[in-house]
């Protein structure tokens, strides 16, 4: 069965986000290879402002991958590069992942993030730990939410200081 891998850099005090939404504090390391990354899933999934933000900065969609926008308000006929989901969440997650494939990638959003593992539907926690600061912003998991335990898979310290550490969801 295809995992739904949450794969996101987080700042060191908790944030995927700054206060308004921006992401310029995630430099990208040399050291890390997105190619491979990139490789493992076929599909993304992304909430609503995610993916808003994703069309204003004139992405989109991902290239190589099948892009799900889980909104309520979103119409699809006006992104037809992505696939506009609305209702029914889990059903529709449960029939893709037995799918064949290859993994998921919860792109982007922590209030999708907290939806999928409300319903069980997260297998791993992917977080990029980047050494900064933010003091504010969008956390990683808004609250409240449920309290899940992990299981560490696997870590990865970067020579820019940044430390990436896997999770399987128990």
């Amino acid at each position: 069965m295809r995992r739904i891998r949450y794969h996101v850099a987080m700042s060191l005090d908790g944030y995927i986000a700054g206060p308004k939404g921006e992401a310029d504090w995630i430099t990208p390391d040399p050291e890390v290879d997105f190619a491979t990354l990139f490789n493992e899933f076929d599909t993304a999934l992304v909430g609503r402002r995610t993916f808003e933000a994703m069309v204003a900065a004139g992405r989109a969609s991902i290239p190589g991958m099948k892009l799900i926008v889980f909104s309520r308000t979103l119409r699809q006929a006006d992104y037809p590069e992505a696939t506009v989901a609305s209702e029914k969440q889990k059903e529709m997650l449960t029939s893709l992942r037995e799918k064949p494939g290859k993994d998921i990638w919860l792109f982007g959003g922590a209030t999708l993030f907290h939806s999928l593992l409300q319903e069980g539907l997260v297998d791993a926690v992917e977080v990029s730990i980047v050494p900064i600061l933010l003091g504010g912003g969008i956390p990683l998991l808004p609250t409240p939410a449920p309290r899940k335990k992990l299981n560490l898979t696997g870590h990865k310290l970067y020579k820019s200081g940044i430390v990436a550490l896997q999770y399987s969801v128990k």
